[in-house]
């Protein structure tokens, strides 16, 4: 298949290329910028400038191909809400391009939805349209599309991980650096699904290789990771004292993050595995993050 992917040059999507280029598939990769067009050609993908915000570049790279992959997002937290509205126009487009044909889109979301009640396992076969995360906006758009009988997956995500780059876990390991010091909620017991990035390119192949009208996918190879130990592993790794903070504290010293920090973000992936005989053999995050690369956080 020829292949439209949104993110092409991110954690995720750079990634993606060479996953589906070494199965046999053609990438068209969106791109803003002249190195990301370099980027793409040396990975030996054929490079398309856009942009998210331009919605005609989207419909007319999606027309030209068999199949649409959805990666990008702005992770700029400090304008979250804003992201995820324009997330929701992204797909609105992608889908609307697509319709009429049977070309698979696989788009991005997270393990959130998945949860019945908030901190409950979440689980592939629930949607929780009314959760309270704003990003809820881009699996309604998703769910839209699916009713109207449209070939659209989701991907599902946790924290995902390289030596680089570990999802939220990164956030955390900036802010240590920042204070000195590595801290979690005394008495919580919160826990963090995970899944290396190997793993997750290979989840989204299979995605758009099954095509499974409607399936929800969860990117999981470790249920739930305690932020406790994920915080002592960052103190081991910059050196720095770990310490235990109040809810009070917690709210002043982690800011945005404690609305993530404070949750129980756990996922279960055992149906994602049957489905599309997914196996996961990536490095586990706490081993990441004891290894990961200063240099690029």
């Amino acid at each position: 298949m020829k292949i439209f992917l949104t993110g092409a040059n991110g954690f995720i999507g750079s990634k993606l290329v060479s996953e589906l280029i070494d199965a046999g598939h053609q990438v068209l990769g969106l791109t803003r910028s002249d190195a990301g067009v370099q980027q793409l050609i040396a990975a030996g993908a054929e490079a398309y400038r856009g942009d998210l915000e331009d919605l005609n570049s989207l419909r007319v790279g999606a027309a030209g191909c068999d199949g649409v992959i959805h990666t990008a997002f702005d992770h700029n937290f400090a304008n979250y809400t804003a992201n995820c509205d324009q997330d929701r126009r992204v797909i609105e487009t992608l889908g609307a391009a697509l319709q009429g044909s049977n070309r698979p889109l696989v788009i991005t979301s997270t393990t959130l939805f998945g949860e019945a009640i908030p901190g409950q396992l979440a689980d592939e076969d629930v949607f929780n349209a009314q959760h309270s995360n704003p990003r809820v906006t881009s699996e309604i758009a998703a769910q839209t599309m699916i009713d109207r009988g449209q070939n659209v997956s989701l991907v599902r995500l946790s924290q995902i991980h390289d030596t680089h780059r570990q999802g939220l876990v990164t956030f955390l390991v900036q802010l240590a650096q920042q204070t000195g010091q590595s801290a979690y909620v005394e008495n919580s017991a919160n826990r963090w699904s995970a899944a290396h990035v190997s793993d997750t390119v290979r989840l989204f192949r299979l995605a758009v290789e099954k095509q499974i009208t409607g399936a929800r996918y969860h990117a999981t190879a470790e249920e739930g990771v305690s932020v406790r130990s994920i915080a002592e592993t960052i103190g081991q790794r910059l050196n720095l004292p770990v310490i235990s903070l109040s809810k009070e504290a917690a709210i002043l010293h982690f800011g945005w993050l404690n609305g993530f920090v404070s949750k129980n973000m756990i996922a279960a992936s055992a149906k994602t595995k049957k489905r599309l005989n997914w196996h996961t053999n990536g490095p586990k995050i706490l081993t990441d993050v004891l290894n990961l690369n200063i240099e690029t956080i």
